[in-house]
C-alpha cells in the first residue's frame, strides 16, 4: 500500500436521471454501495449532506468518455456537476475514467439473478462502487492517485 492516502473517499456515478453514490472505508478495503440519488436541482445539496455524514477525502466522479476515449454530452454533464459539488463542498474532486463501468454492474447484476427492470433503482450504486473500487486499487497498486484532480479555478460550472 505504498503512497495509499487513507481516508474515506465518495463515488459518484453521474446519469441523466439518478446519480449513483458509493464509499470506501478509510483503508480503501472495499467500496459498498450508498445511495442513489434522483437528478435534480437538488442532486448536488443530497450528496453534500452525505459528504457530511462520511467525511471523505474526496470524491472520485466517473468520467463518460466514448470508448475511443473522446468526450461526448455526458462527459461534459459529469464535469459541470463535478465542479458544481467541490463549489459546493470545498472537498477535492478526482475525474476518473468510467468506461464500462455501467455495463460491469449490470453484468454483476445479472448474475447475481436480478433482471435489468428489477435494478434499475440500484444499478447507478454498483457502477459507483466499480468506479469506486477501481480507483482505490489503482491508487494502492501504483501509489498514484487515478483520474485526474479537478481545479475548480478552470472548471465551468453551470447550472447542474
Amino acid at each position: 500500500m505504498t503512497g495509499f492516502r487513507r481516508g474515506v473517499r465518495l463515488g459518484i456515478d453521474v446519469g441523466k436521471a439518478r446519480v449513483g453514490v458509493a464509499r470506501c472505508d478509510p483503508d480503501g478495503m472495499l467500496a459498498v454501495p450508498v445511495e442513489t440519488v434522483p437528478r435534480s436541482d437538488d442532486s448536488v445539496d443530497r450528496i453534500a449532506q452525505l459528504a457530511a455524514e462520511w467525511e471523505p477525502i474526496e470524491f472520485v466522479v466517473g468520467l463518460p468518455v466514448n470508448m475511443r476515449g473522446e468526450e461526448t454530452l455526458s462527459t461534459t454533464d459529469a464535469r459541470a456537476f463535478a465542479a458544481a459539488l467541490g463549489v459546493r463542498t470545498g472537498i477535492d474532486v478526482r475525474l476518473v475514467d468510467e468506461r464500462l463501468s455501467t455495463v460491469t454492474a449490470h453484468a454483476a447484476l445479472r448474475s447475481s439473478g436480478r433482471s435489468q427492470k428489477k435494478s434499475r433503482s440500484i444499478v447507478d450504486q454498483v457502477a459507483a462502487v466499480v468506479l469506486l473500487q477501481h480507483a482505490v486499487d489503482t491508487e494502492k497498486s501504483t501509489g498514484t492517485p487515478a483520474g485526474a484532480l479537478i481545479d475548480l479555478d478552470e472548471e465551468p460550472t453551470p447550472d447542474v
